[in-house]
């Protein structure tokens, strides 16, 4: 390899790591800013759903969605399914490698799935932000 595409690769690399440590910068920042906004519109931290904030007299819209993550411990699932003899319910309530479908899940009968919690672990998910610039000027 040459000195000049070496040195070439070298600067390329030297870049790539400078903006790679920007990014991570950026997305700190921007998970600080984040968990701040939470706080100010008082954004509960086991909230599954969406929830709009419009500051009065601001440009922005605010969407704010927060997300539980569930965990299934499978052979938990498995023992108290059959203990309950619900054993046929499992193919439609999860998927295998046994997710949780929450559809089906929050239509499903509690009888179905109250037996069934225990194997499941529930923490609140990070919540995602969309921010957008409104039109204050449109009726």
């Amino acid at each position: 390899m040459s000195a000049l595409i070496r040195d070439d690769l070298d600067e390329l690399a030297k870049r790539w790591l400078m903006y790679k440590e920007t990014e991570k910068i950026a997305a700190e920042n921007r998970r600080n800013l984040e968990d701040t906004i939470c706080k100010a519109v008082s954004f509960p931290k086991n909230f599954e759903g969406t929830e709009n904030v419009v500051p009065v007299n601001s440009p922005y819209s605010i969407k704010i969605e927060g997300r539980i993550n569930r965990k299934v411990n499978a052979d938990k699932l498995v023992e108290l399914a059959s203990e309950a003899g619900l054993s046929e319910h499992l193919s439609t309530l999860f998927r295998w490698k046994p997710e949780i479908n929450m559809k089906i899940w929050k239509e499903s009968d509690q009888e179905i799935t109250r037996p069934l919690l225990d194997a499941i672990t529930s923490e609140a998910g990070r919540p995602s932000f969309t921010i957008s610039l409104r039109d204050i000027h449109a009726a």
